[in-house]
């Protein structure tokens, strides 16, 4: 585990566990802060996720410590040295130079989790044959939402992006399944509005398969989730920076478009249509 990120070693300490809500939430809480994770105390944990500093303790013993600071012995044991010196021996990385870095990481720990296609394979699929297919994603994750659904358009015949919520939500999945829909992809992003995850379990309820990118595999939506997909968010800066689930985003439609026969051709009219129109200064 010593080449990959601290989020990375975090998600394989976790993995095969059964953990309850309230240690799902400790799990998560630690991924979305990997670096920092090591120096924190109990209490400290403990008011980062939200739950009691006895929740900690238990949550440590249900990993197979002693305790609390067995844990954090074992996280400060194989993190990676400190990286505050520049590469050409010159001054320490900047706040920004930092983000930059963790996102970087990010990266590495998607590049890592992609080494088995299978799940976005699998994803794609189940995709490309929903029509119509909705895309879900509100407040942070609207942005990706709309960026998908606007290149999945491009080779889906009928993409629905619902990134408004409201009394409409439920409507709108209503009307998605009777037209025919048989998956949902939902992008779900910190902080995440219980909004979503109540939609999620609503579209589960109409027999939707949900597919979900989320910054962890603990993050809330998993519970309402058949395939969750995780790519981490940089957290250095004052708004999260999600690099990581954009290019998971690309990375399924990809996958879509090897289970469209008619996604070359659809890419094909568009750019004949567009040189046609003018539409793009060269």
């Amino acid at each position: 585990m010593s080449g990959s990120s601290p989020a990375a070693r975090l998600q394989q300490l976790f993995e095969g566990r059964r953990l309850t809500p309230t240690q799902r939430r400790i799990a998560h809480s630690m991924v979305r802060r990997a670096g920092e994770v090591p120096f924190l105390s109990s209490v400290e944990l403990a008011e980062l996720a939200g739950v009691s500093q006895p929740s900690v303790t238990r949550f440590a013993v249900a990993l197979g410590f002693d305790g609390y600071p067995a844990l954090r012995r074992h996280l400060r044991e194989v993190a990676p040295a400190e990286q505050s010196p520049a590469p050409d021996g010159g001054e320490a990385y900047n706040e920004y130079q930092q983000a930059v870095l963790a996102e970087m990481e990010n990266l590495r720990h998607l590049a890592e989790l992609l080494a088995d296609p299978g799940p976005v394979e699998r994803a794609g699929r189940l995709l490309a044959a929903s029509r119509p297919l909705p895309v879900l994603g509100l407040r942070a994750a609207s942005s990706q939402a709309r960026g998908f659904g606007y290149f999945a358009a491009k080779v889906h015949p009928d993409v629905r992006v619902l990134d408004e919520g409201g009394t409409m939500l439920y409507d709108r999945l209503d009307a998605v399944r009777r037209a025919g829909a048989t998956a949902l992809i939902c992008f779900a992003l910190p902080r995440h509005p219980k909004e979503v995850v109540d939609a999620l379990a609503h579209a589960q309820e109409l027999g939707l398969t949900v597919v979900s990118v989320a910054d962890s595999a603990f993050a809330p939506v998993a519970k309402c989730s058949d395939l969750l997909i995780p790519a981490a968010v940089g957290t250095g800066l004052a708004f999260d920076t999600a690099c990581a689930p954009m290019l998971l985003g690309r990375v399924l439609l990809e996958t879509m478009c090897d289970d469209l026969p008619e996604a070359q051709a659809r890419l094909e009219d568009f750019d004949a249509s567009a040189a046609a129109r003018g539409l793009f200064v060269e």
